[in-house]
């Protein structure tokens, strides 16, 4: 990630609040964990229509082996997402496998969107970037049993 940052005009839209505006104040500060920021941009990456999975292969196969023992929490959906986080801004690295057919950069622009849009939202943080790597295709023909739920664009 680099330190590169926009500037709070580009980053606000006519009538909507500069983000970071209610994290601190006179009143106090708000401090956000890193996991929460990796949540809200895994998740946010996994609702993008042509997003298979998250994660490197050896994330994805640990994150495998973890589905299958009792009474763990199932896929984390922090997998394949790191993160910087600082008082104002948060900077996004994302790890994914896309469907066989998907134009990638039109993939990775949806993707940026909506990590941007969601993390602005709930937490307030300025999206300094959004990374995003493809480590893998999935193809149609591939064994769809661990396959994620539909995803809406």
């Amino acid at each position: 990630m680099t330190s590169q940052t926009r500037s709070d005009s580009s980053m606000s839209t006519a009538g909507q609040r500069p983000p970071a505006a209610e994290l601190v104040s006179s009143q106090g500060k708000t401090s956000i964990a890193d996991s929460v920021v990796q949540k809200i941009a895994g998740i946010a990456t996994r609702e993008v229509s042509g997003v298979y999975k998250l994660g490197g292969g050896a994330a994805r196969a640990f994150g495998s082996i973890r589905e299958r023992i009792p009474g763990s929490s199932g896929p984390s959906v922090a997998q394949g997402v790191a993160v910087e986080v600082g008082e104002k801004q948060t900077a996004v690295d994302l790890d994914v496998v896309v469907e066989y057919g998907v134009s990638i950069p039109d993939l990775a622009q949806a993707i940026r969107r909506n990590v941007i849009s969601s993390l602005e939202r709930m937490t307030g943080l300025e999206v300094t970037e959004v990374n995003v790597s493809v480590d893998d295709i999935h193809l149609p023909d591939e064994d769809d049993s661990e396959q994620e739920p539909a995803r809406v664009q």
